[in-house]
């Protein structure tokens, strides 16, 4: 069967790529981490399944399939989220792998697509099964910031958190960390984090709170830690006690 893969996170392809050639039954013939290419790509490439990302900036993985035109290919949806209800999405044609996917479970997703393709398992009401899922999503997704407030000297700017590569610490003060400038804020590293999706941040350090967007490269380092390079060419260490919970929120 052909898939297409969407997900903002590009290491989060680069993986799901990789179980997928390990599990052998599955040919990716595209992928995307920009949902608005992928709304291109996906009609002239006919795939039989898309592995789709609930949670993207600008278009949400519900929205794709709003707008996708053709036939309706099957689903599995992914997201870090796992609070949500999983057993309204382990039916029929809609399935839902948690983010890190693991090895077991998508061996299970991808057998349930041969049977619904195979015709041994009904496919059910597409509709009415992303409107179930739509409104639970809605229900158990928290609000978090868009932007935060930095004031100094008698003037208050916004910083947008999308222009924001990382949150630090230093002398008991705390900064918003951008391409242009670092602004303080009046908060800590800890209050800062719970007003993040988790799954767009690490805590790479006590004192440092880092996108996942702005990470161009990993490397390793002796003794076992690692080495961050930004986007904007920046570079932050990852404190050693860290490096394996972040190796596995990359699903590295």
């Amino acid at each position: 069967m052909k898939a297409f893969l969407v997900d903002d996170e590009a290491l989060a392809v680069s993986r799901l790529k990789r179980l997928l050639s390990e599990d052998g039954r599955v040919e990716v013939v595209g992928s995307s981490s920009d949902p608005k290419q992928a709304l291109r790509r996906i009609p002239g490439l006919s795939p039989d399944v898309l592995f789709l990302d609930i949670q993207m900036p600008d278009i949400s993985g519900f929205e794709l399939l709003n707008r996708l035109e053709g036939a309706e290919p099957l689903v599995i949806f992914t997201t870090a989220y796992g609070e949500y209800a999983l057993d309204a999405f382990k039916v029929n044609s809609i399935d839902y792998l948690l983010k890190p996917i693991q090895t077991s479970e998508l061996a299970r997703a991808v057998t349930k697509l041969q049977r619904i393709m195979g015709g041994t398992e009904h496919r059910g009401n597409f509709q009415a099964l992303l409107a179930q899922l739509q409104t639970a999503v809605r229900q158990n997704t928290p609000d978090f910031a868009t932007r935060f407030a930095s004031r100094m000297a008698g003037k208050v700017e916004f910083i947008e958190v999308r222009a924001i590569s990382h949150f630090y610490a230093l002398d008991k003060l705390t900064f918003a960390s951008t391409t242009e400038k670092d602004y303080p804020l009046d908060l800590s590293i800890a209050e800062i984090e719970r007003q993040l999706p988790p799954r767009r941040w690490l805590r790479i350090h006590r004192s440092t709170l880092l996108s996942i967007d702005a990470i161009r490269e990993l490397h390793s380092r002796i003794g076992g830690g690692l080495l961050v390079r930004l986007q904007n060419g920046k570079e932050l260490q990852v404190a050693r006690e860290r490096t394996a919970e972040i190796k596995q929120k990359l699903g590295l």
